[in-house]
């Protein structure tokens, strides 16, 4: 008889909108989080480099069903980029590649802004998760190989310097879609000025439909956790950990469905639709068709799928 395998870890479900703090990679501080909450599954919707700090969505349980979604969500980052030097991993971690002693005016570097709004072909960093035959791009950078990367379609909606630092850097705003990478925009501006450039300081301050509002840090995370207890003895049962506190930092998983139409719906219909039947959607507001929407139930996210004529047929659904 083959032998049943046992999740790890507690089923809860939610977000975490995480405050990631500089030095930490993506995948440590969702390993991280996962400890914390002692959870069976984590994933993240959107990495942010070692360097830079700020919003990083960490999904828990059924909130991994809904990461794609988040994935497509506009960003916004602060930035800070120096000017006259380039570096090769275009931000402070790299070596010097090039340098200049021109430095650019607020007048110069607004005049050039325009040119990197709406819809613009972009290279991405040598050092960037960009798959090229099958191989990161950073590990063919790391092992000294010099790959070429084609540029590619990203969209910028809005592009604003909000200030300089004493030390004559420009602080940006950039409110961008999915792909965008912002060391690119260092370099490529810096290029077009004529003086270099690499990011000196990067915060990403929102992803849609996460904000600022919706931060947690570790501190407060790690306050709320309960202690891990050891038994006195090798063979004794653990009480339970109490991981109220913990769970109340999160964010409802259906958060990240608000791009989608919302339906709720009663008890007989979700009863449908947890065995992955259609229902008929009643209402003045329903649509008639939609390639996507979701329903709730009792105030949290059921199924997402798709309505034809009327009917909403279920494509994913939610343990809850």
């Amino acid at each position: 008889m083959a032998r049943q395998y046992r999740k790890k870890g507690r089923p809860v479900s939610g977000w975490v909108i995480l405050d990631k703090p500089k030095g930490l990679g993506s995948t440590e501080a969702v390993s991280k989080v996962k400890w914390l909450y002692n959870a069976e599954k984590a994933g993240h919707a959107g990495t942010l480099d070692p360097l830079a700090s700020g919003l990083l969505p960490v999904a828990l349980g059924e909130a991994t069903k809904t990461v794609p979604y988040v994935m497509e969500g506009t960003k916004i980052y602060r930035f800070t980029v120096a000017w006259g030097e380039e570096r090769s991993t275009d931000d402070l971690e790299g070596e010097v590649t090039k340098i200049s002693s021109n430095r650019p005016t607020e007048a110069e570097i607004k005049a050039f802004l325009p040119e990197y709004t709406g819809v613009i072909l972009q290279t991405p960093p040598q050092f960037s998760a960009i798959k090229i035959d099958g191989s990161r791009a950073y590990d063919l950078a790391r092992s000294g190989e010099k790959v070429d990367i084609p540029p590619r379609e990203v969209e910028i909606d809005l592009l604003e310097l909000v200030g300089t630092t004493p030390e004559g850097h420009a602080i940006f705003e950039i409110e961008c879609g999915k792909g965008t990478y912002v060391r690119s925009f260092a370099r490529d501006l810096g290029r077009d000025l004529g003086c270099y450039g690499h990011i000196a300081e990067l915060r990403r301050i929102e992803v849609a439909p996460f904000t600022e509002s919706d931060l947690v840090t570790f501190e407060i995370l790690e306050e709320a956790c309960p202690p891990r207890i050891e038994p006195a003895e090798k063979d004794m049962s653990l009480p339970k950990r109490d991981f109220s506190k913990l769970d109340a930092l999160l964010t409802e998983t259906g958060t990240a469905l608000k791009c989608l139409p919302q339906y709720s719906i009663s008890d007989k219909q979700a009863t449908y639709i947890r065995s992955g039947n259609a229902i008929i959607l009643r209402g003045h507001n329903v649509l008639a068709e939609a390639d996507e929407a979701c329903v709730n139930h009792k105030g949290k996210v059921l199924a997402i799928g798709y309505i034809k004529k009327g009917t909403f047929q279920p494509k994913r659904v939610f343990s809850v």
